[in-house]
């Protein structure tokens, strides 16, 4: 049975790159009618707090990405001690005791010398005096004994990978402190989990190489991975001090649409084309891991508004009547104002600035050189109400009456009626004002 996990470290509201993990899990759990599993991943106290996690759990709710059970390592902090102990007993962690600069002034010497930064070991030479000594001043830290070897295996994303153990640093497992690392929790859990499948960013690939030996020293068979590659910009800068900005909960509070992050998110960096879905069950459909790419891939928000004004616009009156109302629409002309404005509006919030409109009247614009035209142009208009065949009715006699035609006769009058460049067809706009247009 198909197993999978998001599982994110809640000490911050989670963004538009973290969407990526959570989405491509739940994809392929829902596609093989496995679990998906929502693994908080709360081990750092000082840093995780409640709000982040209530924070995430709301907006994975808000885009419909529903987990079949949630876990919190901090509740499972006596399984990491058990495991600690079973690989303690194989001789597979050891305890060390280099200060954080101290083991930088290693890392240093050992570039210098023209050498990989790798840790040396050098604990495991120490006696159980010196070991007693260091550990009653300045306490100690564990670290993971890497077979040294080559970790291999076939990524689902960047395809066949092989690392040498060599290169890679003993990971540190269980800080000075007594915090339990990712590094140790994530393969504990996805070995105790049954995890089968896991995609993440690439960035996490040195990890990966790691926990494969951690999982198989547990016991465990390690998952298949993918790691997709990591958003950048739109001019390919990286999105690091951008992602605060892109935090889910930025982008839904400014109105934009759970499908139409959905639809960009299941298809940005793959080889397939963006399109916009009507329902998570479609976007899972029609989701294709293998069909995404290991060059980097950029992201531009810009690209979810047109995507969210044809979610919009796609609705059925019943699902945005409430909305309307809101805005301030009467019921009995709340169907008519929708069939009027839904193809001209951003987000639902954009339905007050319509009302509005409709109801005061627009901040004219009018050109200096259309000044006189306008008012001629006004002199020609009945009070409301107005009816379909205002506008023609209308502009047939100002150009009568001005020998204006084409776009000097309609622009300067849809700028006058509705302050605006472009929008519904004027025909359908003048039923629909409560107030004779003004020049100002």
């Amino acid at each position: 049975m198909t197993t999978t996990r998001f599982a994110p470290s809640p000490t911050g509201w989670i963004h538009i790159g973290n969407l990526r993990a959570a989405l491509f899990n739940y994809a392929i759990a829902r596609q093989n009618g496995g679990t998906f599993i929502l693994r908080i991943d709360d081990t750092d106290p000082e840093r995780s707090k409640e709000e982040y996690v209530v924070g995430l759990k709301e907006d994975l709710t808000w885009l419909g990405l529903m987990w079949d059970h949630e876990e919190r390592q901090s509740l499972r902090l006596a399984q990491y001690m058990a495991a600690k102990e079973r690989l303690l007993a194989m001789g597979r962690i050891y305890e060390c005791f280099e200060t954080p600069v101290e083991l930088d002034l290693k890392r240093k010497k050992q570039l210098n010398m023209g050498k990989p930064p790798v840790y040396d070991r050098a604990a495991l030479s120490l006696s159980e005096t010196e070991k007693d000594r260091l550990r009653a001043e300045q306490g100690s830290h564990w670290r993971f004994k890497l077979d040294l070897e080559r970790i291999e295996w076939v990524d689902g994303i960047l395809g066949p990978i092989s690392i040498d153990a060599a290169s890679v640093s003993d990971p540190v497992i269980i800080k000075n402190d007594g915090q339990i690392l990712y590094t140790f929790a994530s393969p504990v859990d996805d070995t105790e989990m049954g995890i089968t499948d896991i995609v993440r960013g690439a960035d996490h690939v040195t990890n990966t190489a790691t926990q494969i030996q951690i999982i198989k020293a547990l016991g465990g068979t390690p998952p298949r991975f993918a790691h997709h590659s990591l958003l950048t910009g739109p001019q390919g800068e990286g999105l690091s001090k951008r992602l605060g900005t892109l935090s889910l909960r930025d982008l839904r509070a400014k109105g934009l649409e759970p499908m139409a992050v959905l639809s960009l998110m299941a298809r940005l960096g793959s080889s397939e084309p963006i399109e916009l879905r009507g329902s998570v069950e479609e976007v899972v459909a029609g989701f294709n891991l293998s069909s995404f790419g290991s060059a980097p891939t950029k992201f531009d928000a810009e690209d979810l508004w047109p995507l969210t004004a044809r979610v919009i616009a796609g609705r059925p009156y019943a699902a945005v009547a409430d909305a309307i109302r809101v805005a301030g629409a009467p019921d009995d002309v709340a169907p008519a104002f929708w069939a009027v404005v839904h193809d001209n509006i951003g987000t639902l919030d954009d339905l007050k600035g319509w009302w509005t409109l409709f109801s005061e009247g627009a901040l004219p614009m009018v050109a200096d050189e259309d000044a006189g035209f306008v008012d001629q142009a006004l002199a020609l208009l009945g009070e409301p109400p107005y009816d379909a065949t205002t506008w023609a009715n209308w502009t047939t006699a100002v150009k009568e009456a001005t020998g204006r035609k084409g776009k000097g006769l309609f622009m300067p009058l849809r700028h006058l009626v509705t302050g605006r460049e472009r929008g519904p067809e004027m025909a359908e706009v003048m039923p629909l004002l409560r107030q004779k247009p003004k020049r100002g």
